[in-house]
């Protein structure tokens, strides 16, 4: 759920993964005047799909601490547009089912710093009646190469957030590591959200991510929040999980 105490609905978040994985921009001379300069195309689609022991988004269980599967489809438009649709089950103790997130957005690069500028729409369907659970963020983010590593930070400001409590706004830093000479990478962030009214927390988590082949990849993740007293859905836990791009 979003953010919520133990005696409120609960609300749906999705698990944005970390912010900091930044476009890479190579140039390339042609060795003679008959040699092919390769471009990205101008239009690509990415299909993912995978599952979950449990669906945590910002520190809180979508799930209610169960597992999830998730798909979705991803756009890159003219080097750096980009928009999808994503897909998952959720449960909150309700009739809500299934979110459904649509976004879009520009990946502009400067120099070294990667920017990323969108919108997310998150839908839920079969929600109750007035549970007004349909809501808009829009982010900022930048990422840069710090050695082999890659650091960041966003910035998520809903105006009428999850439930229609009001505007919202979610700070993150994060940062992302391949381990040399190996298929493994290190990765974690540490985010602060807060909503109007006395439902605002602290969520962090460190994981390590395995590369199966160029297709499928494995991550183990320990994620937390400062506010256990708010519901089982806000304790320490630990999440394994599969994704498949292709």
């Amino acid at each position: 759920m979003k953010t919520r105490k133990a005696s409120q609905t609960r609300a749906g978040q999705r698990a944005i993964a970390a912010i900091c994985g930044g476009l890479a921009l190579s140039v390339a001379g042609a060795t003679c005047a008959s040699a092919e300069e390769k471009t990205d195309p101008p239009f690509k689609l990415t299909f993912n799909v995978g599952a979950n022991s449990d669906y945590v988004f910002r520190g809180i269980s979508q799930t209610d601490n169960d597992p999830s599967v998730f798909g979705g489809v991803d756009a890159t438009i003219g080097g750096i547009g980009y928009a999808g649709v994503w897909v998952s089950n959720v449960d909150f103790g309700n009739s809500t089912d299934m979110e459904f997130d649509l976004y879009g957005g520009v990946k502009p690069v400067l120099g070294a710093v990667t920017f990323d500028f969108g919108a997310i729409y998150y839908g839920y369907t079969d929600q109750p009646k007035g549970s007004n659970e349909d809501y808009w963020e829009f982010k900022a983010a930048a990422s840069v190469p710090a050695g082999p590593a890659t650091v960041g930070a966003a910035v998520f400001y809903s105006p009428e957030f999850f439930g229609k409590t009001g505007k919202a706004t979610y700070y993150e830093v994060n940062a992302a590591l391949p381990i040399p000479n190996s298929k493994f990478s290190v990765s974690g962030a540490l985010g602060r959200q807060q909503v109007e009214g006395p439902a605002d927390y602290t969520t962090w988590n460190a994981g390590i991510g395995y590369a199966l082949n160029d297709h499928i990849g494995l991550d183990l993740r320990y994620w937390d929040t400062d506010e256990h007293s708010f519901g089982k859905i806000y304790d320490s836990r630990v999440v394994a999980g599969v994704k498949a791009t292709f």
